[in-house]
């Protein structure tokens, strides 16, 4: 594929992540949103035709119920397929791995999310830590939100030379907000009922390097994810060199208690304030006057926005995928520069 031409991409399932995918699509130069495909016929459809987004329908019988209530519809999901280079699946979770049998049929190549199994693309993605492993092959899995955060901080202080091994405690959202008057929990804590929760191993399966466990319990909160870490450094290191080491990393943002952001909802307040769409926070958010050095002992705490950290992701996925741009750093810097990333919040 020409570096010239725009990659036509498809968007299978128009949710919490493949509506904020979409937009994202939208502000690449390099790429071109060739539609959006969905079942549902409710206002979540009416916001993607709002958008001017090119409306199809999952098969026949959804692209007529589409129509049914009057919105306009391009056609079905095979119609979308055959117009695009790659189909980024944000599907529900397991629905996704239904549906690669008929991309590969295509020979279309395809993104996955975090919620279906490594086993389904054989490749998982942190652009930081492996993006040229996944130039030009036909398909990866954009890990999860917290999947992404442990490997964009751990990559981090590996690069310096710092990360021996890493142990962590997950607060989790119990459900996206828009989901809380059905699946949210009210008045109790929910262990994860093993250790380690799925979430280390699912960093080791785009680094099998690190050396991490992590415990996870479910919060009744929705705003976003809470990490604490304690992590054994190779050697003695001083608060400063770890500060420079997550530095280098253009998705990781040092905040400050001390500037006002105390909580979950002051981040995300933040967030709404900078006009950024669904107050959306790419980066890692990670407390820096929090942070602690005991000799070779490290530890720290950060903030993870669920909806919105695998975005950027999954559009430097697209870029390796299809070619169009073999240089990890240069497809990093244009897709931070086009969604506003910004390792300085405030």
């Amino acid at each position: 594929m020409s570096n010239s031409k725009q990659v036509r991409v498809a968007v299978n399932g128009y949710g919490v992540i493949g509506k904020r995918v979409a937009d994202a699509v939208e502000s690449q130069e390099d790429m071109t949103l060739a539609g959006v495909s969905d079942v549902v016929t409710d206002w979540r459809a009416r916001m993607a035709a709002r958008h001017h987004f090119r409306l199809f329908g999952a098969t026949g019988e959804h692209a007529n119920a589409m129509r049914a209530v009057g919105l306009e519809v391009a056609g079905t999901l095979d119609d979308l397929l055959g117009q695009a280079d790659i189909v980024v699946d944000c599907t529900p979770k397991h629905v996704a791995a239904k549906n690669i049998d008929g991309y590969r049929l295509r020979r279309l190549k395809f993104i996955v999310q975090g919620g279906e199994k490594h086993e389904v693309t054989g490749h998982s993605f942190v652009a930081e830590s492996n993006y040229a492993s996944a130039i030009d092959r036909d398909a990866t899995r954009v890990v999860s939100c917290n999947t992404t955060s442990i490997v964009r901080t751990l990559t981090a202080l590996k690069r310096a030379g710092l990360l021996r091994r890493a142990r962590g405690t997950l607060l989790r959202r119990a459900t996206d907000p828009w989901e809380s008057h059905d699946s949210g929990i009210m008045n109790t804590l929910v262990p994860e009922p093993e250790i380690p929760s799925h979430q280390g191993p699912d960093a080791q399966s785009v680094d099998p390097d690190l050396d991490v466990v992590t415990m996870a319990v479910k919060a009744p909160e929705t705003l976003g994810h809470l990490h604490y870490w304690s992590v054994q450094m190779a050697r003695n290191a001083s608060k400063d060199e770890v500060l420079d080491a997550f530095r280098t990393s253009s998705r990781i943002a040092l905040i400050r208690i001390s500037d006002g952001l105390v909580a979950l909802n002051s981040v995300k307040e933040l967030m709404a304030d900078r006009g950024r769409p669904h107050a959306n926070l790419y980066e890692v958010a990670l407390w820096a006057d929090m942070l602690r050095v005991q000799g070779d002992e490290l530890f720290y705490a950060y903030m993870v926005d669920n909806q919105a950290i695998v975005i950027p992701e999954t559009i430097d996925a697209i870029r390796a995928l299809t070619g169009v741009e073999r240089d990890p750093h240069e497809s990093i810097a244009r897709t931070n520069a086009a969604l506003g990333i910004d390792a300085s919040l405030t």
